[in-house]
C-alpha cells in the first residue's frame, strides 16, 4: 500500500515522462479510450464531459463544445494525474454490475480510514444538510438516480467505471452520513490512491455545480 501511495505521489514531471513514453495505439486498445492519430490526442469522458488528452506532450483540456460548462475539477491537478495514470497503467474491463465499498477492494482495508475522512465524510457533511443541492448538481454531471439511502446517484467516470454516491439526511439523533461505492471493474483501471483521487475529483465537481 505504501508503495502504491508513493507511486501516485511521484513528481508531476515523472508522470509526464511515463505518459510520453507510452505507445498510444497500445494504450488505446488496453484502456478502450479512443486515440486520434491525426490529431495526436486521446478522447476521455468523465461525468458526461468530453476531455482531450494530448500526446506525447501532455495537456488535458475540455472539448470545445463544453469548455464553458465543464467543472474545473475535471481538468485540474488531480484529474491530470489520474488521466495520465489511467493511460499508462490502466486496463479496461466490463463491470459485472456489482458495487463494492472501498474497504471491500483488495487493498481497501489498509487505506479505508483515510478514504473515509478524505471522501465519505467530506461528501456527507458537504451535502447531508442539503440533499436537494446534491441532487441538482448530480443531474448536471450525468448522474443517474438510484434507489438507495435518502438520495443516491450513479456517476460515469474514466475507464467505464461507475461511482455510486449515497446520502442519508441527519435526524434528531444522528448526523448526516454517506457511502461511496465503486463498480467492481475499478480494480483493473485504478489502485487505492487513484480511487481516493476519483472521490476527491467527483466531490469537487459536485461542489462546483452546486
Amino acid at each position: 500500500m505504501e508503495k502504491e501511495k508513493k507511486n501516485w505521489d511521484i513528481s508531476f514531471d515523472i508522470h509526464l515522462i511515463k505518459y510520453s513514453e507510452i505507445d498510444p495505439i497500445e494504450a488505446s486498445k488496453r484502456t478502450n479510450i479512443p486515440f486520434d492519430s491525426e490529431l495526436s490526442r486521446f478522447t476521455l469522458v468523465a461525468l458526461g464531459y468530453k476531455l482531450y488528452a494530448e500526446w506525447p506532450v501532455f495537456k488535458l483540456i475540455p472539448a470545445d463544445d463544453n469548455k464553458k460548462t465543464c467543472p474545473k475539477a475535471l481538468y485540474g491537478f488531480e484529474m491530470q494525474i489520474l488521466a495520465m495514470r489511467v493511460l499508462y497503467l490502466g486496463s479496461h474491463a466490463p463491470s459485472t454490475g456489482i458495487f463494492k465499498a472501498y474497504r471491500e477492494l483488495p487493498w481497501g482495508n489498509v487505506y479505508d480510514v483515510n478514504f473515509n475522512g478524505r471522501c465519505i465524510k467530506r461528501f456527507a457533511y458537504g451535502f447531508g444538510f442539503k440533499p436537494d443541492v446534491f441532487a441538482k448538481a448530480a443531474e448536471q454531471l450525468s448522474g443517474k438516480k438510484v434507489d438507495f439511502g435518502d438520495v443516491a446517484y450513479d456517476f460515469p467516470f474514466l475507464g467505464d467505471i461507475t461511482c455510486r454516491f449515497i446520502l442519508w439526511k441527519p435526524d434528531d439523533e444522528f448526523p448526516p452520513s454517506a457511502q461511496i461505492l465503486f463498480s467492481d471493474n475499478c480494480v483493473i483501471m485504478y489502485n487505492a490512491e487513484d480511487l481516493a483521487a476519483v472521490g476527491d475529483v467527483l466531490i469537487s465537481a459536485l461542489k462546483e455545480m452546486s
